[in-house]
Parts: structure tokens; sequence; C-alpha cells
């Protein structure tokens, strides 16, 4: 849309805040803030698009803020791309934003290269809590690397599955204390039988 249009509805809008009608008041009040959430997206759209690494990581954390429907293509998106700290970034807002359309997307990131993303991509499929995603988690229980069994531990956790609880008595004593730490947590997380 172009800036000269979108000012022009910005003023009228601006104009009816001062309407005598409270109806008309709370309608402008909420066209408004839809309009500059639109123009914010579009401006952070760009930024992902023209900027350095910098500039579009930044702009995807800032989709992550904006949320809504039109953030979740370009964050798939940048969860494809080869450069590792916009692919981790993108995982990250998805998992956070934790909208089911964008399951596949976080599903293929459990076969990343880089063992972080992996992590980043597991922790985010925690915030489903969703028992029915367990099979693609349970593997990683098996890592032993202090990360992805971390993140698998605590994601697993969050289902409250009683299932699940002697696999994570068997990892209390791991020889890697994050994984200890993080059984320990999945324990206190369960609900008993």
């Amino acid at each position: 849309m172009e800036p000269s249009i979108m000012s022009k509805r910005k003023e009228l809008l601006i104009g009816m805040l001062k309407d005598s009608d409270p109806d008309v008041v709370n309608a402008a009040a909420a066209a408004l803030e839809r309009l500059e959430s639109r123009q914010s997206l579009d401006e952070v759209l760009d930024q992902l698009k023209k900027g350095g690494l910098a500039e579009k990581i930044r702009a995807i954390y800032a989709l992550g803020t904006i949320g809504g429907a039109g953030v979740l293509k370009p964050l798939v998106y940048c969860a494809s791309r080869p450069e590792e700290d916009i692919r981790s970034a993108a995982v990250e807002v998805l998992g956070d934003l934790a909208e089911r359309s964008t399951l596949p997307a976080l599903l293929e990131k459990l076969n990343d290269d880089n063992s972080a993303i992996r992590a980043k991509a597991i922790k985010a499929l925690g915030n489903f809590a969703d028992r029915g995603l367990n099979i693609h988690l349970l593997p990683f229980l098996k890592a032993g690397d202090g990360l992805t069994d971390v993140e698998a531990v605590l994601a697993l956790a969050k289902t409250s599955d009683t299932l699940l609880e002697e696999r994570f008595i068997a990892l209390a004593s791991s020889p890697i204390a994050a994984t200890r730490a993080a059984a320990a947590t999945a324990l206190g997380m369960i609900n008993p039988a």
C-alpha cells in the first residue's frame, strides 16, 4: 500500500478518535491499531528482504512480536534458508508462536545438520505440548549430547505423559549434568499416575 494512502487513512482514523460516539471511537482505535500493525509488518518484511544478516535476524524476532497469520510464511521460508543464524532464529520464533500449520517445517528441522538448530526445533515442538509429537521426540532421549537430549526431555515433559516417567528416571543417572538436571525438572513436571 502506498505511504500516501496509508497516511490519509491514519489521519482520518486519528480524527475519528475524537468522535462523540464511543462505538465510533472504539472502531477507529481498532482500525488504527490494525493499520499500524500492517504498516509495521511491511517494514519488517522489507528489512528481512534487504537487510544484512543482523537486520534479518532482528526482523525475524520482530515478526514473532507482530504475530498473526501474515508472519508464518516468511518465518517458514527463513527456517529453510542456508544461513544457520537465520534458520535458528526462525525456528525459535516459530516455536514461540506454536501455530499448528508450521509443524511440518519444525519437524523437518529435527534433521538439520546443526545440532543447535535440532535442539531449537525440539524445544519448539515442546511448546505444542502434544503427545502426538512424542514419536518424533523420543529418539533424541538417546542422543547423550547434553543438548538435544535435554530439550527432548523438557519438551516431552510438557505433555505430562506418565508413560515417560521411567525414561526420565533412567536419564537421571546420565553422565551429563545438563541431562540429569533436565530429567529432574521433567520428573517434577509430570503428574503422578
